[in-house]
């Protein structure tokens, strides 16, 4: 399937949840390698595998968490609201839920500026230098996208 974050789920909106990542894969056509990562089903016994752009320094059997209680380490995808300026981060929500548009491709990142928390808007700057506001809600992986 295609490259993208996770659904937008209540674990992500309230808590986390973990994933392995189980491969990462070349994929003909993209200079940035991809992460195979299972997640456990939130409702019936089985594994439910994505597929994310990987994070430089991501590697096999590596834990990654996703949602609002993450930890900020390489890898874990959290809402940009929460990181602290001058982050480092790729494969950006524009909107809430619509799973990575922003920084994909190999070697890009996008930086935090501030915050503004009574609009509920974060400032970032984008690879074309191009400065953007989204929501605070918008879902981003924290690094570098690999491959640069």
């Amino acid at each position: 399937g295609a490259a993208k974050l996770r659904s937008l789920d209540f674990a992500e909106r309230h808590g986390y949840i973990k994933g392995t990542i189980k491969d990462i894969i070349h994929d003909p056509g993209r200079g940035a390698p991809l992460a195979v990562v299972a997640f456990r089903d939130a409702y019936k016994y089985r594994q439910n595998k994505s597929l994310f752009v990987a994070a430089e320094g991501m590697y096999s059997g590596q834990f990654i968490y996703c949602g609002k209680k993450a930890q900020l380490t390489v890898g874990n995808i959290l809402p940009v609201g929460i990181m602290p300026e001058g982050t480092i981060i790729c494969n950006v929500e524009a909107k809430q839920g619509d799973r990575g548009s922003f920084a994909r491709c190999s070697g890009d990142y996008a930086t935090i500026i501030s915050h503004n928390p009574d609009e509920g808007k974060t400032r970032l700057r984008l690879p074309s230098g191009t400065k953007k506001v989204v929501q605070s809600t918008c879902r981003a992986m924290v690094g570098m996208v690999a491959g640069g």
